[in-house]
């Protein structure tokens, strides 16, 4: 299969006539996919209502067919059709911060085949901000099952490059928009408990949840490894986020303490003839005696962070670097899902720096 990629303007509205779109449209009506940009990541988008697209979603990216694809949609009116016992806070939550970077799971209609929800009885749907997909979204009349545009388990790409790199040969077309704004997956809430529930962190958080619709609860199972536990959404089970090293986060409670234990790392395992990269952010870099030192942003913007954390991932890869350090990044907010994609890349391998 020949992969066509497209240029796409970022900021297209309206009806102005767009051969990229109506190429894509196309394509999506046959059963084929469309990689698509979205405000998180980049999207790999198929017919969510067409059984056979949704397996050709799990087999391009090698995923596994019980972790649920999300479902995209333009408007109000086409989450009714799929999605069932909507309660009043969801709404009040889509008032607030529909289109965005905002999942939300309910119980599915019969419209929605099984293979979409991964064997589920729940949808998690959500309506993208990005002008790209939504537009494909409205023009085309199709709802869009669109996990990440990677292969399974890796970095979720950020820019087209990223998924030409995973998925060229293997899908119909890429749509290249530019660089996402957020850089990291959305926000995930169960709504069918009784208290709204995070399933995962993403822009989106609790706080700001909280503020529309009251308390806001996090799942327990967020973190949990357990191979026996079915994932109601994506990202709650299997590995996912990883750069072909192994990489380690490491906590302290100073910089200096964090500086002093990665460098020490570094030298081992350099003297054991390995490449070895830090994940630093700017103020630290120059202290790290790494091979390769990448720059995540400053730390006191979060959002820079999140926009830089999977290209900084795939970097490492390019580079060939056999072992990764990188700072950790706790805080309120948006450092929740910032630390909950480390961790995950990391396989939850977090080392604490001794005390100094």
């Amino acid at each position: 299969m020949d992969t066509i990629i497209e240029k796409v303007d970022s900021h297209i509205t309206g009806n102005e006539p767009n051969a990229a779109l109506d190429a894509a449209t196309e394509i999506l009506k046959k059963g084929g996919l469309v990689a698509i940009p979205t405000e998180t990541v980049y999207g790999l988008a198929g017919d969510a209502l067409n059984p056979d697209a949704a397996r050709k979603i799990y087999e391009a990216k090698g995923r596994p067919s019980d972790n649920p694809l999300i479902v995209h949609i333009a408007n109000e009116e086409d989450l009714k059709k799929i999605a069932k016992d909507i309660p009043e806070a969801a709404y009040k939550l889509m008032d607030v911060f529909w289109p965005g970077p905002m999942t939300m799971i309910f119980n599915k209609t019969e419209l929605v085949p099984s293979t979409t929800t991964g064997g589920l009885e729940t949808v998690a749907v959500r309506m993208p901000s990005h002008h790209v997909a939504y537009e494909l979204i409205r023009r085309s009349g199709i709802m869009l099952a669109a996990p990440s545009a990677n292969t399974s388990g890796r970095p979720s790409p950020t820019d087209a490059a990223h998924v030409k790199e995973d998925l060229d040969g293997k899908i119909d077309m890429i749509l290249d928009g530019g660089a996402c704004h957020y850089g990291i997956e959305s926000t995930i809430i169960d709504m069918t408990s009784d208290i709204p529930t995070i399933l995962r962190p993403g822009y989106i958080t609790r706080d700001m949840l909280e503020e529309v619709v009251g308390k806001v609860q996090v799942d327990p199972g967020l973190e949990s490894t357990s191979l026996n536990i079915r994932p109601k959404a994506p990202g709650m089970k299997y590995t996912h986020y990883a750069p072909k090293g192994i990489m380690y986060i490491v906590e302290g409670n100073s910089a200096n303490g964090i500086i002093r234990c990665i460098n020490r790392m570094v030298k081992e395992r350099q003297a054991a003839g390995c490449k070895v990269g830090v994940l630093a952010t700017r103020r630290n870099a120059s202290a790290y005696e790494a091979d390769e030192v990448i720059v995540i942003g400053d730390r006191e913007d979060e959002l820079m962070i999140s926009s830089n954390l999977y290209r900084a991932l795939r970097e490492f890869d390019a580079r060939g670097v056999d072992y990764i350090y990188s700072e950790s990044f706790e805080g309120d907010g948006l450092g929740d899902a910032i630390m909950n994609r480390l961790i995950k890349a990391a396989g939850h391998r977090v080392i604490q720096a001794p005390t100094i």
